[in-house]
C-alpha cells in the first residue's frame, strides 16, 4: 500500500527507535460469565485447568471463552517472552523489539524484523534485554529482507517462548495487544483491534523493499515496536509488528492508529527455514510486471521460462484481477499476495486477457532464494 493522498501525506515507515527505559505492572484476572480459567506455565506456557480460579506462583491465570481480552492477564503472561533489542554500529545505533521463539537448555532463538538488525549484519553489536532487565549479546542466525524477518540467537537457555497463534483464523474486530519497546520503553503494552486483513503494504527503500500481506491494527505502534508481538486474547502471537502509516513528509512520527504486522503463519515458514538452514526461500509465479502501469494494475510484461505462469498457459499482456478471490489493484498488491504463500502452493488467478476476455488459471508457485 502506497498512500499519497492530498492534502495529507501518508507514508509507510518502519518503526525502529531509540533507547530509554520502562516497565509495565501486571495483575491477576477475574472470571467473566461463560468463561473458564486455566493456568499457563510461565516458562513452557503449557495450560492446565485452574483450581478455584487460582494458579500457583509459577503460573499465570488466563481466562478462556470470553470475547473481551483481559489485558492485565495477557500482559503478565506475554511480557516475559518479549525482549528489547539494541543495535550499535560505527555509524550509530537503534532499538527494536523481539519475541522468544524457541529455547532449549543452552540457547534460544529470538525473532524480530530484518530492518531492526540489518545495520549490524556485517559489523557492530546486538544486545537483547529481557523483561527482568538482564542483557546478553546476540548473533544473527539469518534474515530475509523481502519478508522483513530476522532470527537471532542468544547463549541463554530455558527462556519462556511465546505461544504461537494461527493468523489464518483471526477476524476483523478481534481485540489484540501490541507488546514491545517503543522509544526504548521496555515491556510496553497497548490495546486495540484488528482493523483489516490482507492489507498490501510495502516499506523500506528502493534497494531494500519489504512486501507484507499485513494485519492492520489500531493498537498503538511506535518507533521501537518493530519486531515485537501482536497477540490475541489468549496471549498467542498472531503477528510480528513491522510498520506504521504516518502523516509526515520526513522522518517517522508516532502512531496514528494505522499499524501493520506480519502474519505469524507467513513469518513462521521463513523463521523455521532460517533456523534450519540459515537461509529462507520465497515463492515465485514466474512473471515480470509492467512498471509503467504498476500503480494502477498488475499487468504481465513477460514470463519466466519453465515457471508456473508459463506452464499454466498465462498470456503476456494479461492483467491479474484476483488471486484466490482477493482483489488485486496493482503490481504491489500482486507481489504481496503471491509472497504470502509457500513455494509449491497452487493458486487460482483470474486475469483479463489482452483481447478483453477473462480467464481463470491454476498456477503452481515455484521457489527461489530470498535476498
Amino acid at each position: 500500500m502506497k498512500i499519497t493522498r492530498t492534502p495529507l501525506k501518508v507514508t509507510i515507515a518502519f518503526v525502529a527507535g531509540a533507547l530509554l527505559a520502562g516497565t509495565v505492572a501486571t495483575a491477576a484476572t477475574t472470571t467473566s460469565a461463560g468463561s473458564v480459567v486455566v493456568c499457563a506455565d510461565n516458562r513452557t506456557q503449557a495450560l492446565t485447568l485452574a483450581k478455584n480460579n487460582t494458579c500457583p506462583v509459577n503460573k499465570t491465570a488466563i481466562e478462556i471463552g470470553n470475547n473481551t481480552i483481559n489485558a492485565k492477564t495477557i500482559s503478565a503472561l506475554v511480557t516475559p517472552s518479549v525482549v528489547s533489542i539494541s543495535v550499535k554500529t560505527a555509524a550509530g545505533g537503534g532499538t527494536g523489539s523481539g519475541s522468544i521463539y524457541k529455547s532449549n537448555s543452552t540457547s534460544s532463538y529470538i525473532i524480530t524484523n530484518n530492518h531492526v538488525v540489518e545495520a549490524a549484519a556485517t559489523s557492530g553489536t546486538i544486545k537483547v534485554e529481557f523483561a527482568d532487565g538482564s542483557e546478553i549479546a546476540a548473533t544473527i542466525v539469518g534474515r530475509d529482507r523481502m519478508y522483513d524477518i530476522a532470527v537471532l540467537q542468544v547463549k541463554k537457555g530455558n527462556l519462556p517462548a511465546i505461544a504461537l497463534g494461527d493468523s489464518s483464523k483471526i477476524s476483523v474486530g478481534e481485540e489484540v495487544l501490541a507488546i514491545g519497546s517503543p522509544l526504548g520503553l521496555a515491556n510496553t503494552v497497548t490495546q486495540g483491534i484488528i482493523s483489516a486483513l490482507n492489507r498490501p503494504v510495502t516499506a523500506g527503500t528502493t534497494d531494500s523493499t519489504s512486501y507484507v500481506n499485513a494485519i492492520q491494527t489500531d493498537a498503538a505502534i511506535n518507533p521501537g515496536n518493530s519486531g515485537g508481538a501482536l497477540v490475541d486474547a489468549q496471549g498467542r502471537i498472531i503477528g510480528v509488528n513491522s510498520a506504521i502509516a504516518t502523516l509526515t513528509s520526513g522522518g517517522v512520527s508516532g502512531s496514528i492508529g494505522l499499524g501493520f504486522s506480519i502474519p505469524i503463519n507467513e513469518a513462521k515458514r521463513v523463521i523455521d527455514e532460517i533456523i534450519a538452514t540459515g537461509k529462507s526461500t520465497r515463492p515465485v509465479m514466474g512473471v515480470v510486471f509492467d512498471d509503467v502501469t504498476a500503480d494502477t494494475q498488475a499487468k504481465i510484461l513477460q514470463l519466466t521460462p519453465g515457471e508456473g505462469a508459463e506452464k499454466a498457459g498465462v498470456v503476456v499482456g494479461s492483467i491479474i484481477k484476483t488471486i484466490d478471490g482477493v482483489k488485486i489493484a496493482n503490481r504491489d498488491a500482486a507481489i504481496v499476495k503471491i509472497r504470502s504463500y509457500a513455494p509449491g502452493a497452487v493458486i487460482t488467478v483470474v486475469m483479463t486477457l489482452p483481447d478483453g476476455s477473462s480467464k481463470t488459471y491454476k498456477v503452481t508457485l515455484g521457489t527461489a532464494p530470498a535476498v
